[in-house]
């Protein structure tokens, strides 16, 4: 049987653990930011991410998934599918003589509007050449993308497609059970 304070210990763990981790990025970032690996940079490092962390602590991002390998090697392939396939877009227009790229912004709902996936989709499809995420409504889980080379309705639309197959992929490899089920599997027209 669990005591009434288990639940609250195991979230002040967490917490501790996401706090160190993050604490060790920043001490790597810092040191990677001067070029070289020193005792004065990682002094600097820790006192800075200490810093940092104290006066501009993070809210608390949960993770109930699990890795799942499958789903991550399907996530990278098709990112670097992707990827490739929209810079060859983006070169194509850049150097067609004459054509002038028609651009929208389209806002598309996440079907799971958690931190954690908001900020995952908007950072993947910013890497994308030809997407950019312009806002992000946290309280609603809309992404708003500016699209580049809209041709009309149907490219609208593959736009808003493109965002929830990469939330789907996303949730593919690093989501719950539960997070699972509520994602669709196909994407109805």
């Amino acid at each position: 049987m669990t005591t009434p304070e288990a639940p609250d210990r195991r979230t002040r763990v967490g917490r501790w653990r996401d706090q160190l981790i993050a604490y060790g990025w920043l001490v790597l970032a810092w040191n990677l930011f001067w070029g070289e690996f020193t005792w004065g940079n990682l002094l600097g490092g820790l006192l800075t991410a200490g810093v940092v962390l104290l006066f501009f602590p993070l809210p608390p991002v949960t993770f109930h998934g699990r890795l799942r390998p499958w789903g991550l090697l399907v996530f990278g392939g098709r990112f670097v599918v992707e990827l490739v396939r929209a810079s060859a877009h983006v070169a194509r227009i850049a150097v067609q003589p004459g054509y002038t790229p028609r651009s929208a912004i389209i806002g598309v709902r996440l079907r799971l509007p958690t931190d954690l996936n908001l900020a995952l989709t908007a950072e993947v499809l910013s890497l994308v050449p030809g997407t950019l995420i312009i806002e992000v409504d946290r309280d609603a889980g809309i992404l708003y993308v500016h699209v580049l080379d809209v041709r009309g309705p149907a490219a609208l639309a593959a736009g808003r497609a493109q965002v929830r197959a990469v939330e789907r992929r996303i949730v593919a490899a690093i989501g719950s059970t539960a997070e699972l089920r509520r994602m669709p599997s196909k994407e109805l027209p």
